[in-house]
């Protein structure tokens, strides 16, 4: 009889914690045929369906769902094993994942770059989502965030100075229109609408000196992507609310401009965090070093 891998455990593990092959797929590294394939032969061998599956969702059947319940503390100490005698390894090396949203992704981007060209037998594994995840719970080594959402139990880096928001529309957009002096003068313009994860919309925040606003804006076009935001405001459907860096190029070449430039202070800058171990993998211990010391070169 076929016994099963740790990597057959882990892809249920996965499937479990994201309720999709497709995104389980992208976790692992892997195909989604790949791991259709994986679940179904461990299927086969187990002699029992774990999950349900349809064009449109998946579930855990009930042996499914005893089946993670039992091997998820065990799988943790099994990894936990793995990284403890990882950590005696004098050269880094391995996979570190990586979770953050975004924009965070391209500000850490030179910092993971660097990383890779000092130790080349590590592979590096970033995911982003705009959700703040449980990086313990869903298998990450690292996270990123702004410093004000790090949990309280996490370890944080610094990795540089706050960052901001800025309010930008293009110019064909403003042209023939009188621009906005004070954020209530946004009622009598088109907005491009943010969702969150949650499925909130995202409320536009602003402050000068003492003064705090927060607003529901309208617009004709609500989105949940940064970049489809970006390209809906380069196209003068509207103003947009972005961090800096996602438009800093537009805003340099001009093709944005700079809107209640006054109401937009900075923002938390962000943090790398991870929960405190004992016996943190090489790889693990070299990052977290590399961290602190461009943050130390930044500040």
């Amino acid at each position: 009889m076929h016994r099963p891998a740790l990597n057959d455990l882990d892809a249920v593990m996965a499937i479990a914690r994201r309720g999709s092959f497709r995104a389980a797929a992208i976790d692992l590294g892997m195909s989604t045929t790949a791991l259709s394939s994986t679940i179904a032969k461990l299927e086969s061998d187990l002699g029992v369906r774990l999950f349900n599956r349809t064009t449109r969702s998946v579930s855990l059947t009930d042996a499914g769902r005893l089946f993670v319940d039992k091997i998820g503390v065990p799988l943790q100490d099994i990894h936990g094993a793995i990284e403890a005698v990882r950590s005696q390894q004098v050269v880094p090396s391995g996979t570190l994942r990586i979770n953050s949203f975004a924009v965070a992704a391209q500000q850490i981007l030179p910092l993971v770059l660097e990383f890779l060209r000092r130790y080349p037998q590590v592979h590096v594994d970033i995911v982003t989502e705009e959700r703040l995840v449980d990086i313990v719970a869903d298998g990450f080594d690292l996270g990123v965030r702004s410093s004000d959402l790090v949990p309280n139990d996490m370890i944080a880096v610094s990795l540089g100075e706050p960052l901001r928001r800025v309010l930008v529309a293009a110019p064909s957009y403003l042209a023939g229109k009188e621009a906005p002096r004070v954020p209530t003068d946004l009622g009598n313009h088109s907005c491009i609408r943010v969702r969150l994860p949650s499925g909130a919309l995202y409320r536009w925040a602003f402050q000068r000196d003492a003064q705090a606003i927060q607003l529901d804006v309208n617009g004709q076009i609500t989105l949940d992507e940064p970049e489809l935001a970006r390209r809906a405001a380069l196209e003068g459907i509207g103003i947009g609310f972005f961090m800096e860096p996602t438009v800093q190029r537009d805003l340099d070449e001009g093709r944005l401009v700079r809107v209640l430039e006054d109401w937009t202070p900075p923002v938390p800058g962000l943090s790398l965090y991870y929960p405190s171990r004992r016996n943190p993998s090489a790889a693990h211990a070299a990052f977290v070093a590399l961290a602190r010391e461009r943050a130390r070169h930044v500040s």
